[in-house]
């Protein structure tokens, strides 16, 4: 006896989940995580001229050179 109501609350609390509208709190989340908010770094996406670079475009460039050089004394 009262599987039931534990079931019934176990429902309850998993429907009110799945439909809730977000509502997360990104302040208190941040708090609770111990993370600083950095002030100097704009706030928002990035554009498309931030200066970020691949990790591998300096192997990318260095192979291109390579390949330049020997495809060249082929010739």
């Amino acid at each position: 006896m009262g599987r039931g109501r534990a079931k019934a609350k176990q429902q309850k609390v998993a429907r009110k989940l799945k439909y809730s509208s977000g509502g997360t709190d990104l302040e208190r989340l941040r708090s609770e995580l111990g993370v600083a908010e950095d002030e100097g770094s704009p706030s928002g996406p990035s554009g498309p001229d931030d200066s970020y670079t691949e990790p591998q475009d300096d192997l990318i460039d260095r192979y291109a050179d390579l390949a330049d050089k020997y495809s060249d004394s082929d010739k």
